[in-house]
């Protein structure tokens, strides 16, 4: 795939239309979501991974959850000092931690977690071309939305990039990025976004001129030569997240 995103060869990926898989991660992340009891969240979780297994992606899909869990760690500590529930834990000057906050915070790294698996199994084995133009033949939806939507995907890896490259040019200037607090290290990468933004514009801007070289706004639904047919296996796959999507609402 183009860009950082590595093309991952899996069995199990390759017989779904590009849109079977993006649609029904987003369906299992909102099942991810609408599930209330630890039961059903631990359920969703594990059908997460089971599907990174079978698509090859396991150790890859989980140093992912790793990130994702630590992301949402934050936000599970700003809902438990801000959400009093339950019997009292401790207590604090503007409120209380309870059994609820605790449960409530446990739940919202469960469901990020939880709904991120697939969607990264997702991402990594479709290139955002074939998304793109599956969503363009399949769904009908506008080539211009489709391509913005595809090359907002292809360009996180690449800004990652970039991001790095800038840090590591100013740790060889002698900034201490990693001796700081965390206050201060807020502060020292504050105003690298803007040779950041520089960089973003100016890759877009090289992109639109490409693309309306290429006849960008001449391009219609018939103009891709390769074809994107759902079969059975997408019938089954759609089936199955509808039904989870229903288990979590039910359970």
């Amino acid at each position: 795939m183009s860009g950082s995103f590595d093309r991952v060869e899996s069995t199990l990926m390759d017989r779904l239309n590009p849109v079977t898989r993006f649609l029904g991660t987003l369906v299992f992340a909102a099942a991810c979501f609408c599930a209330e009891t630890p039961a059903a969240l631990g359920a969703l979780l594990a059908v997460g991974f089971a599907f990174a297994a079978a698509a090859g992606m396991l150790r890859k899909s989980a140093f992912a959850a790793l990130s994702v869990a630590a992301f949402s760690a934050l936000l599970a500590v700003v809902q438990l000092l801000t959400t009093p529930e339950g019997a009292l834990l401790v207590g604090l000057p503007w409120g209380y931690i309870g059994v609820g906050s605790v449960r409530a915070a446990a739940s919202t790294v469960a469901r990020l977690v939880a709904a991120s698996v697939p969607l990264y199994v997702a991402l990594s084995a479709t290139d955002p071309n074939d998304l793109s133009n599956a969503a363009v033949k399949v769904l009908r939806v506008p080539y211009r939305y489709a391509f913005t939507f595809s090359s907002a995907i292809r360009f996180v890896p690449v800004f990652m990039d970039d991001m790095r490259g800038i840090v590591e040019a100013q740790t060889a200037r002698g900034v201490r990025f990693d001796a700081a607090g965390p206050i201060r290290r807020l502060r020292l990468m504050a105003p690298l976004a803007v040779p950041l933004l520089v960089s973003s514009v100016r890759k877009t801007n090289s992109a639109a001129i490409a693309a309306e070289v290429r006849g960008f706004n001449l391009r219609t639904r018939e103009s891709g030569y390769k074809s994107y047919p759902l079969d059975a296996g997408d019938a089954v796959a759609a089936a199955v997240v509808l039904a989870l999507l229903a288990v979590a609402i039910a359970w």
